[in-house]
């Protein structure tokens, strides 16, 4: 909770930063500690009446409540804005006051949660689940610090200055790469698991509940404390000078750990003066830029989402050590009574000299999830001679050691047929809260976005019946339109992975293992939820329950052994029992069932494991289920089983080479279809 905490204060101190993402598992009271941040910022002063909380010295020119006098302003304490996880994207950004539209014939702008947060914190807990319409928006305010409203004839723009705190359990699911590249820091928290502080956390907890007001005041003198701090490091941080020595490690580190693009120099070069402003220092020396690398950095280092975050703290010493300068601190600090400042790992001390912060606790461990390599560490040779490729061989081979999966690539985009009306997401066509509007319809039950000229359309014919004197409509609730839109879902994906001897033959299994690790990154990336079934050897089982967590698909596929027969039928079937139970628990959520394999099938003697496995998929077809095989068959001589199983479900067979994107068969075939090309030569033949 060190970490946590400095990297609050240091947001508190100095809002460029850039705010602060906080990852961890549940009950480590991540949302507690980011509530208690409010009650230590300093008061904001306002001008009077401003419902987007401008300053008095420098009010926003554009202001939809402007222009403003000058006068004094008053102040009011910094507020905490939570925005949920369901809002809606009106409640964000505000939107035109229908009430008013409709009575009076005015057209009046109500401000969203962005207004409210205006140079105050913006807390978004479980903001890995948060929609992806609310997360472009998010975006869009951050990067340009207004907020623009365009919609209904009404146009606004307004100041959105706000310090972005968001809390994850990483369990649920990762962060798109843009909304977390824009959290300044990043800390991982996680329970102590030392008794004594356990024990007092207990005692802590059960003295509020006792008597909340006599625990608050207990601490009430400390936090007073805290607060006065907060005011004399923010008043110190505009003297704080970066040297040419400290910028040039800030620099060379970033460089080191090949992060993208250049916002981390600059994040890294704003917590490093902050540092040293809550130190009350004016210089910036190398234990402040180390502290601010280990905040800055670690989350900015993933290439995927399915590396682990973290930073190797002996090569950022070693940077740190190389690119070290001689740049002396100003006269105002004082002389450095140690030329040669500690650099030792365990952080600065507590004195004067060294931050006055607190120690850096163990770094997140940079090593990815069990089974899963580094990216660039190559893949080593089997653990076990290769099996034939014969089904016969391989029907009694044993289990053999997890093979590392292949590079994964960009696929082609797979969809559920229809239209459907399941949670917002990246993949198949439905009816949604959010997208392009196609219509509007009279609502059922509660009226969700309201589509306003269809309801003046219905209105405007009854106005003079209705007695119509003012201005306003009137409007009844027959009258009422509700707004139909289309946009796209996020779907069940739930992928029955063959680990069968037949496919560890040629290590093949790594080639497969890479194909569904990309077909994990397109789920993660257009927001599915995942499931891993797989079979060999006498039956199937379910890997990894339907979840939001790609990550977790992800070690459990890297950790799969293979050998034994093929349970084809065993293998559908546990995949309808998953299927089953999941559209009782959700069932707007459609699902997508992939099937990766060869199409063999192997079982008892004297059995017709095809025949078992085709009246298996035909249970799915039976249900509508939406299929794809992916035909994982090498060699020179293929039998089609994978299509055969394919016809069954009612879906579609591809091949790993066709699931690429990029596959110059695929190239091939679409610009034939959209030129043409076919029936053209078709026809330059028959003439």
């Amino acid at each position: 909770m060190d970490d946590l905490r400095l990297a609050l204060l240091l947001n508190a101190v100095s809002p460029a930063v850039g705010g602060v993402l906080v990852r961890g598992e549940k009950g480590t009271a991540k949302s507690t500690a980011v509530r208690a941040l409010a009650a230590l910022m300093p008061d904001v002063d306002v001008v009077a009446g401003c419902r987007f909380s401008c300053a008095p010295g420098a009010p926003d020119p554009g202001c939809p409540d402007g222009p403003h006098e000058a006068a004094p302003g008053t102040a009011r304490p910094a507020r905490m804005v939570e925005l949920p996880v369901g809002a809606s994207e009106d409640r964000l950004v505000g939107a035109l006051d229908i009430e008013r539209a409709l009575a009076d014939g005015v057209k009046a702008f109500e401000p969203g949660l962005l207004a409210d947060a205006h140079r105050g914190v913006l807390y978004v807990d479980e903001v890995n689940l948060l929609h992806d319409h609310l997360v472009d928006l998010l975006l869009d305010a951050a990067a340009m610090g207004a907020s623009y409203v365009e919609r209904e004839g009404v146009s606004v723009r307004h100041a959105a200055r706000f310090l972005l705190v968001g809390t994850m359990n990483p369990e649920e699911g990762e962060l798109r790469p843009q909304l977390l590249d824009r959290f300044g820091l990043t800390v991982e928290v996680a329970a102590s698991r030392e008794p004594e502080q356990r024990v007092e956390v207990v005692r802590r907890r059960l003295a509020y509940d006792d008597d909340p007001a006599a625990f608050a005041a207990r601490w009430a003198d400390e936090e007073a404390a805290l607060r006065e701090r907060i005011v004399t490091a923010r008043a110190l941080l505009p003297q704080v000078v970066l040297g040419d020595a400290a910028l040039r490690q800030i620099a060379a580190t970033c460089a080191a750990f090949e992060v993208d693009g250049m916002r981390a120099d600059i994040v890294m070069a704003r917590t490093a003066t902050g540092l040293a402003a809550w130190a009350g220092r004016t210089d910036v020396r190398e234990e402040d830029v180390r502290q601010a690398a280990l905040l800055a950095l670690p989350h900015r280092r993933r290439r995927n989402p399915f590396d682990a975050p973290g930073l190797d703290e002996d090569r950022l010493d070693e940077t740190l050590e190389q690119f070290g300068g001689d740049d002396r601190p100003d006269a105002d600090s004082g002389p450095d009574p140690d030329p040669d400042p500690d650099t030792d790992p365990s952080g600065p001390d507590g004195g004067p000299g060294g931050g006055g912060v607190p120690p850096q606790g163990q770094a997140p461990d940079p090593t990815p999830p069990s089974g899963q390599p580094e990216p660039s560490e190559p893949a080593g040779p089997p653990a076990h001679p290769e099996p034939s490729d014969s089904p016969a061989a391989n029907a009694g081979a044993g289990e053999r050691a997890a093979e590392r999966a292949a590079e994964p690539f960009r696929t082609k985009a797979l969809s559920v047929p229809g239209l459907g009306e399941g949670a917002a997401g990246r993949r198949s066509r439905a009816r949604t809260e959010h997208g392009r509007t196609t219509g509007a319809r009279r609502p059922r039950g509660a009226l969700g976005k309201l589509h306003l000229a269809a309801t003046v359309q219905a209105a405007a014919p009854h106005q003079r019946a209705r007695g119509r004197s003012g201005p306003g409509l009137v409007v009844r609730r027959d009258d009422l339109r509700q707004a139909t839109r289309e946009g796209r879902e996020g779907n069940l994906v739930l992928f029955v992975v063959d680990a069968s001897g037949s496919m560890a033959a040629r290590r093949r299994m790594g080639s497969v293992k890479g194909a569904v690790l990309s077909l994990l990154l397109d789920a993660y990336q257009r927001r599915d939820k995942v499931g891993l079934v797989t079979f060999r050897g006498s039956g199937a089982e379910v890997a990894l329950p339907p979840t939001s967590s790609v990550d977790a698909a992800a070690a459990r596929l890297e950790e799969l052994p293979t050998g034994g027969r093929t349970p084809l039928a065993a293998g559908l079937l546990k995949a309808h029992d998953v299927l089953r139970v999941e559209r009782l628990r959700d069932p707007s959520r459609r699902p997508l069932l992939v099937v990766v394999t060869d199409g063999r099938a192997t079982g008892a003697r004297g059995g017709d494991a095809l025949a078992l496995a085709g009246r298996a998929a035909r249970l799915h077809a039976a249900e509508g289920t939406a299929a794809v095989v992916v035909d994982c068959e090498a060699g020179p001589v293929r039998l089609g089983l994978a299509g055969n199983l394919a016809r069954d479900l009612g879906g579609t067979a591809v091949t790993l080479d066709e699931l690429r994107a990029d596959s110059i068969a695929g190239l091939v075939r679409d610009v034939r279809a959209a030129t043409g090309t076919d029936s053209t030569v078709r026809n330059r033949r028959a003439a």
